[in-house]
């Protein structure tokens, strides 16, 4: 009797073990279930308020759009898509032979696209360097022969050969930097010039980037102005910099009759829009002006042509962005130059459209003939605040969307990292066979710059980026950045 008691206990002791573990189990499945829905419940309050606040941005721009756009409305999707359409009956002139149709009268657009796009270009270098040439994978090898026009290959096993075709116009870092002038002026060649005075208005910035061959003189002085400072030029006019140089109304150098020599006056800062070539090299050699390369971006979508890529220049060097001279005005019928006659162009409805969304995402202002008698009231465009706050909700949301939630800092994007030797500056541009004109001038003055030279506001900005440039590898891609790191102590 005795041993049925013990065995009786000893068979619910194990009965009593794995109710004890079940318990446990269900203990923790509970509190996992619990976590998960306190963590679910987080995340979607965190996704409502990222919502509301592109939400409230998207209705910013729709009401900005419908008070500056001279006609346009906007059209509101979702919290950030919307599409900009022109009203009924407005004149599509502008035919594609290539999709055989003509201008749509409405455009859509992903804002929250836009807002990282623009915003990541107010970080970023423009110009080609060879910190990026030695930093990006393939730089020199496969990268830098395809800003070599009539190289002859396509890779250079011989870095030498790259080198050689480039050195004229490659500073070792950038010579520009973001937040470096306050207020600039980017000035299109529309022939709208010529029905305002804006020239003293132009002159009056900080720094003014023309683009290609734009003549800057006496004769159109109360239309553009005369200050020049940068102009983006397309490989065809880079062969023709001698008479643009000659056009824009200054001589290279001025005559000092006292001590009977020359000396070369501070000349605008040509950068070349895509690619150079021994024959351009050749024309560099011989002046003093300050001559890089480009590096920039292709647009998925909006105006593209130099005047587009004069903005990104800008925008990367300057705080305030003024336009002049692009034809946003309705009525378009043909694309005019103030300085010859009209010509086929870009798509004009398409870059009005994408002008007006980027001045209510605060990138640019517009000034044209039909704004010039209002009463300049930057009132309608968001809040430098709200376009932080926008700009802060659309990186949430699309680290969410690429499945990286938490915050990854302000270098998130970097896809590559080099680094720069902080007590090697590297060499300037230039090549032994300069000319005395280009040897003895003061062309490489940016890149020599002591960094305390630099406007306040570009010292806090590039110590606030920890001494990093930013470059853009390839295409339109956000999160495809090449980042080189630089000292803090020594120069910019």
């Amino acid at each position: 009797m005795r041993q049925h008691k013990q065995v009786s206990a000893l068979n619910r002791r194990p009965t009593v073990l794995y109710l004890v573990c079940a318990a446990a189990l269900f203990s923790v499945l509970l509190f996992y279930i619990q976590s998960s829905l306190f963590a679910g419940s987080l995340f979607s309050a965190r996704e409502s308020e990222i919502i509301r606040v592109l939400s409230n941005f998207q209705s910013s721009v729709q009401q900005c759009v419908d008070k500056r756009g001279l006609g346009l409305t906007a059209h509101i999707i979702d919290h950030c898509n919307l599409i900009l359409k022109y009203p009924e009956g407005t004149n599509s002139s502008w035919y594609n032979a290539q999709f055989k149709h003509f201008e749509p009268l409405e455009y859509k657009y992903d804002v929250c696209e836009a807002i990282l796009l623009w915003e990541q270009y107010r970080n970023m270098t423009t110009v080609l360097t060879r910190e990026y040439l030695d930093s990006r994978p393939g730089g020199w090898m496969d990268y830098a022969p395809q800003r070599i026009a009539q190289l002859g290959t396509k890779k250079c096993t011989n870095k030498t050969l790259c080198e050689e075709n480039l050195n004229v116009l490659l500073p070792a870092k950038p010579p520009f930097h973001p937040r470096q002038f306050p207020t600039c002026a980017v000035v299109g060649n529309s022939g709208d010039l010529l029905k305002t005075t804006f020239g003293k208005e132009i002159d009056s910035h900080d720094a003014v980037f023309r683009d290609n061959e734009a003549p800057v003189n006496e004769e159109y002085a109360k239309y553009v102005g005369l200050k020049r400072d940068f102009r983006l030029v397309v490989r065809g006019a880079a062969r023709n910099m001698v008479p643009i140089l000659k056009g824009s109304g200054n001589s290279w150098y001025l005559y000092n009759e006292r001590i009977k020599t020359c000396s070369f006056a501070d000349t605008e800062v040509l950068i070349i829009k895509s690619l150079t070539h021994r024959e351009i090299n050749a024309v560099i050699k011989t002046i003093p002006n300050p001559v890089y390369l480009f590096q920039g971006i292709v647009l998925r979508r909006g105006a593209k042509g130099t005047g587009m890529k004069s903005i990104e220049l800008a925008l990367s060097m300057c705080d305030i962005i003024d336009i002049y001279g692009f034809t946003v005005d309705p009525g378009y019928t043909e694309w005019t130059r103030y300085f010859s006659k009209p010509r086929k162009g870009h798509n004009p409805l398409q870059g009005r459209a994408y002008y007006q969304l980027l001045e209510c995402l605060g990138v640019i202002r517009i000034h044209s003939p039909m704004r010039s008698k209002r009463r300049e009231d930057w009132s309608d465009i968001p809040s430098r605040e709200m376009i932080r706050q926008a700009h802060a909700a659309a990186l949430r949301l699309k680290r969410n969307e690429d499945g990286h939630g938490g915050d990854l800092g302000q270098f998130g994007n970097c896809k590559v990292w080099g680094n720069v030797d902080p007590e090697n500056s590297g060499p300037v541009s230039g090549s032994p066979d300069m000319s005395d004109v280009r040897k003895y001038s003061n062309y490489s003055k940016w890149e020599v710059m002591p960094f305390e030279r630099l406007r306040r506001e570009a010292q806090d900005h590039y110590n606030q980026m920890q001494g990093v440039s930013l470059y853009k590898m390839d295409g339109n891609k956000l999160d495809d950045l090449v980042c080189v790191r630089h000292s803090l102590k020594s120069e910019a």
